[in-house]
C-alpha cells in the first residue's frame, strides 16, 4: 500500500474548480463517494489478506515443525517390517561369524567339553 497516489482522505477533501461549462459539483461527489467506498474496502481487504498470510505462514512454521519431530520420532523406532525370522537369521549369521571358528574346531577333533 506504500505506492498509492491517493488516500481515502486525499479523494474526500478533493476540492474541484468550478468553470462556466464544469463538471455537475453534485455528481462528481458522489461518484467520488463510490470511489471512496470501493478504495476503504480493497484497503481492509488487503488488511485481511495480510492478516490471513501471516497467520498462514505462522501455522505452516508450526507444522513444518512437527513433521521434523515426527520424521525424528519415526526414525528412532524399529522398523515395524522386521519379523522375528529375520531377527533369529541375523542372531545366527552373528553366532556363526563369532563362534564359528570353535565350532568348526570342535567338529574336526571330536566333541570338546568346556572346562567350568
Amino acid at each position: 500500500m506504500e505506492n498509492l497516489n491517493l488516500t481515502t482522505q486525499d479523494i474526500l477533501n478533493k476540492e474541484f474548480k468550478t468553470k462556466m461549462r464544469g463538471y455537475d459539483p453534485t455528481e462528481v461527489d458522489e461518484y467520488l463517494d463510490q470511489i471512496i467506498k470501493d478504495y476503504s474496502a480493497y484497503a481492509d481487504e488487503i488488511d485481511r489478506l495480510t492478516s490471513d498470510n501471516q497467520r498462514l505462514r505462522s501455522k505452516n512454521d508450526e507444522l513444518q515443525k512437527q513433521v521434523t519431530v515426527n520424521k525424528d520420532v519415526q526414525s528412532a523406532q524399529p522398523n515395524p517390517t522386521v519379523t522375528n525370522f529375520d531377527i533369529l537369521k541375523r542372531l545366527s549369521n552373528l553366532e556363526r561369524h563369532v563362534f564359528g571358528a570353535k565350532l568348526d574346531d570342535a567338529g574336526s577333533n571330536g566333541p570338546r567339553r568346556l572346562n567350568n
